[in-house]
């Protein structure tokens, strides 16, 4: 599995790399700017990320415009929708109208921190990834 995690909080990004780097080779970016130009090399090397973990407070780009971004670039180039990657959102955002907006713009998953490693193992599996 590729993974792709955009975290600008440096233990939250170590804990989260720590976990998933079992499951797959990650990539790691400190802000939503450069979570999308990674995902378009990604595309452009054809070996797109199967998962990305998308922190919503970020400098440069938030996670909510990372993910808009993202969608908008698998839709023009054409991807099924079963072939998008999945989205993980990670914020300590958990108020309904930020899981809501999530939704919206096309997350998969929205995971409140402290992160639940247990509950985001069982996430991975529901989503067939692990």
């Amino acid at each position: 599995m590729r993974i792709l995690i955009a975290e600008d909080d440096f233990a939250s990004r170590k804990v989260i790399l720590k976990f998933l780097s079992v499951y797959g080779e990650c990539d790691v970016t400190v802000d939503g700017m450069e979570a999308v130009d990674a995902f378009m090399m990604a595309l452009e090397e054809d070996n797109p990320y199967d998962l990305i973990c998308l922190d919503v407070m970020m400098p440069v780009m938030d996670g909510y415009q990372a993910l808009k971004s993202i969608r908008e670039i698998e839709k023009e180039h054409g991807i099924a929708e079963d072939d998008m990657a999945k989205i993980i959102m990670t914020t300590a955002l958990n108020e309904e109208k930020n899981v809501k907006k999530a939704f919206e713009l096309g997350c998969t998953v929205y995971c409140a921190k402290p992160i639940d490693m247990a509950k985001l193992r069982s996430t991975l599996e529901m989503l067939e990834l692990i």
